[in-house]
């Protein structure tokens, strides 16, 4: 475990923000198809607008850290998060559930993005200073989380005894000591707030053509990594006609996140390096859906063997190309504009949840093998998108940053 107290602290906060987050989403599918009856495209569609609203407005978020410092963006993540839970446990009507669902991803997009980007600044910090291979401590910092992930979807099972509003109420509550740990030890400014304009951040990411790769491909892993909450579901309801291993399945994964997420990481930056494990992540998802396809007809473990051969391959993917993505950010982007390029990354890859989404959701509900191998071919894509890596005679935007710092 690190002995930075900063870092310390953003990866536990990590871990609780997705205690209480895990313990209602896994079940919002469920609930908005079964006790509100929308139809599977329109479950589709709400799925795919909270991860829009959450990682498609990660660049608000990712440019008000660069320009305020991360403590004042957590806490009005965290705020809004409380409220959107809260809403969602009393929303009854599809117009509300999408209010509720838009303030639950925009707070996330407020929250995820100032975080992620003091970790990423301290990975990097560590690696200039150490020679400690950058991916570790994001690999630390995405293990922590999936801890958090895996207590989640438990206690949510354990809640919706209750009822759905009781879950959303209990996450609601976890966010409420989220915001008064930070209030109370965040420091007031990590990172001093450089008066550069959010504009110009944004139109150097949009000009840079290989980031553009890298958020293509980061988005072919978070197309499928939305298939969690949409299409693992709808397999659960053909294989077993109801949602009760859902909890597990997403504890599985968690868990196999916490156990194999430093270890991994650390072979796959002595083995791999980093461009060619976001490579292999996404091949390694492509492979599961394949699978998956093919051992539909098979009955063995009660049905549920196809669902758990896709959450284990989409898990390994993950542990292998999550923090390799986020890690290619500061080779590719400019150091001063390190949130909203973090920002950015999440928010191209959510817009391409969104437009996938609807689509699959009603291809899910034809059935059959086809779904999985069209989805199969969504990290194929992602992995031809991976940028080159950079080299010594093409420093990334960042060493060039600080070979002109230097040179000054």
């Amino acid at each position: 475990m690190t002995t930075d107290p900063l870092a310390r602290l953003l990866i536990g906060t990590q871990c609780a923000f997705n205690l209480g987050f895990y313990a209602v989403l896994p079940h919002l599918a469920v609930h908005l198809g079964g006790t509100l009856g929308l139809s599977g495209w329109l479950v589709g569609f709400v799925l795919g607008l909270r991860t829009f609203s959450q990682q498609g407005l990660f660049v608000v978020g990712g440019a008000l850290t660069d320009r305020f410092g991360p403590r004042p963006v957590v806490l009005a993540g965290c705020a809004l998060r409380v409220a959107g839970f809260v809403w969602l446990a009393l929303a009854r009507d599809t117009g509300s559930v999408v209010g509720a669902v838009l303030l639950v991803g925009f707070a996330a997009a407020l929250f995820s993005p100032a975080v992620e980007t003091e970790v990423l600044r301290l990975a990097v910090e560590r690696e200039r200073r150490t020679g400690e291979p950058r991916t570790r401590l994001l690999g630390l910092f995405n293990a922590a989380g999936q801890a958090g992930a895996l207590v989640g979807p438990v206690l949510g099972t354990l809640l919706l005894g209750s009822g759905f509003p009781a879950a959303c109420l209990a996450g609601a509550g976890v966010f409420v000591l989220v915001l008064a740990g930070h209030l109370r030890l965040v420091p007031r400014r990590a990172v001093a707030p450089r008066p550069r304009l959010v504009r110009t951040g944004i139109g150097g990411v949009l000009r840079n053509r290989r980031f553009g790769l890298l958020c293509l491909a980061y988005g072919g892993y978070l197309v499928l990594y939305n298939q969690m909450y949409l299409a693992l579901p709808a397999e659960l309801e053909r294989a077993t006609g109801g949602q009760e291993a859902l909890g597990w399945l997403f504890a599985l994964s968690s868990g196999l996140v916490v156990l194999g997420q430093v270890p991994l990481s650390r072979w796959s930056a002595r083995v791999l390096g980093t461009t060619a494990a976001l490579r292999a992540g996404l091949l390694v998802i492509a492979a599961g859906c394949v699978a998956t396809a093919l051992l539909l007809p098979v009955r063995a473990v009660g049905g549920l063997l196809p669902a758990v051969v896709f959450v284990v391959t989409l898990t390994a993917g993950q542990v292998l190309a999550a923090p390799a993505a986020r890690a290619l950010v500061p080779d590719l982007a400019d150091e001063r504009d390190l949130g909203v390029s973090t920002g950015a990354m999440s928010s191209l890859a959510g817009l391409l949840v969104l437009l996938a989404s609807a689509p699959l959701g009603a291809l899910l509900e034809v059935g059959g093998a086809w779904p999985w191998l069209v989805l199969a071919a969504v990290p194929l894509a992602g992995a031809v998108c991976v940028p080159r890596p950079p080299t010594a005679d093409a420093p990334g935007p960042v060493q060039r940053h600080r070979s002109t710092t230097a040179a000054r």
